[in-house]
């Protein structure tokens, strides 16, 4: 496993994005070992584009079928397929500049880190300058323009992690988040605990394409409740209650919730779609914090997401 890179892909029904984000891997300056691709569709619908798709390869295509529902089921099936010491997560939405893998792979060595994140571009076509601001500020990841240590980008679509270096949970990714979404807040928790230090790579930008559903603001406002709640919940990690921090993230979240809900129709007037935005999305993240029970978690994936 010495120097070798896997590039996972997991995937549901989306080739048209699926075949973009594939394309993009093979048009890097480092291309990797393998690129693993987990259809998490019962009905295998990757399966023909990926076969299609083999016999030009630059690099094999290694196709795996998870028809059990949920992401973390689809991220733990790559993770035990895939061969390489080293793990270049890109989500299917996701379209991988040419000096990503390369980037992150420098990251990786020259900070000495076995976990690295790069930053991600929301890219939405035709849409109003309010939905085109709360875009901005649910899908990018952004940081400084220089390779630095970071105590948190957590986020599994364009990650690198060092298997050889690290000591994850097995399976690595919660099954109790399949619905739900927020299994690599709750990995990254548990290597974070562990003194695990991440990295961040400046050069590894990743474009997201966010169409259909997701650019609706009933999708726009769930991922921001979403949000909010990941960091109450995380309070409540390993079968123990951080009971002060819980409070705090409740206490900071109701205030939110007031303040920014309050202030979000005024600021839109006065200072323009993003300031607006920015009180909207603080104040369903506030109210997110405050109500974080699990039950009310919105459904993203898995079950939830077939219909």
């Amino acid at each position: 496993m010495s120097g070798t890179v896997s590039v996972l892909i997991p995937t549901f029904r989306r080739s048209f994005g699926l075949g973009r984000a594939i394309a993009s891997v093979m048009g890097q300056t480092r291309l990797p070992d393998e690129i693993v691709i987990v259809d998490n569709d019962p009905g295998a619908s990757a399966r023909d584009l990926v076969t299609n798709l083999t016999a030009d390869a630059r690099v094999p295509l290694v196709y795996v079928h998870e028809p059990n529902p949920g992401v973390s089921h689809a991220r733990n099936a790559g993770f035990s397929r895939a061969t390489g010491r080293f793990i270049a997560q890109l989500d299917d939405d996701e379209g991988a500049r040419p000096e990503w893998l390369e980037s992150l792979l420098k990251t990786r060595q020259t900070l000495d880190t076995p976990v690295v994140f790069g930053p991600v571009t929301p890219l939405a076509t035709g849409q109003g300058p309010m939905v085109t601001a709360m875009l901005e500020r649910l899908y990018a990841r952004t940081g400084p323009e220089a390779d630095d240590y970071r105590t948190r980008d957590w986020g599994c679509g364009n990650s690198l992690l060092d298997r050889a270096a690290l000591t994850l949970p097995d399976p690595a990714f919660d099954p109790r988040t399949n619905e739900t979404g927020g299994e690599d807040d709750v990995l990254f928790v548990t290597l974070q605990e562990q003194g695990v230090r991440f990295g961040w790579s400046a050069g590894a930008e990743v474009i997201e394409f966010v169409e259909g559903s997701r650019v609706r603001w009933k999708h726009l406002l769930a991922r921001s409740f979403a949000y909010g709640q990941g960091v109450s919940q995380n309070c409540v990690h390993a079968g123990k209650v951080n009971v002060p921090a819980l409070a705090g993230w409740m206490a900071i979240g109701a205030g939110q919730a007031l303040v920014y809900g309050l202030a979000a129709l005024p600021a839109a007037l006065a200072g323009g779609p993003k300031a607006g935005a920015l009180c909207i999305d603080k104040a369903v993240q506030g109210t997110g914090k405050l109500i974080w029970a699990e039950s009310l978690a919105p459904r993203f994936y898995g079950a939830a997401a077939r219909g």
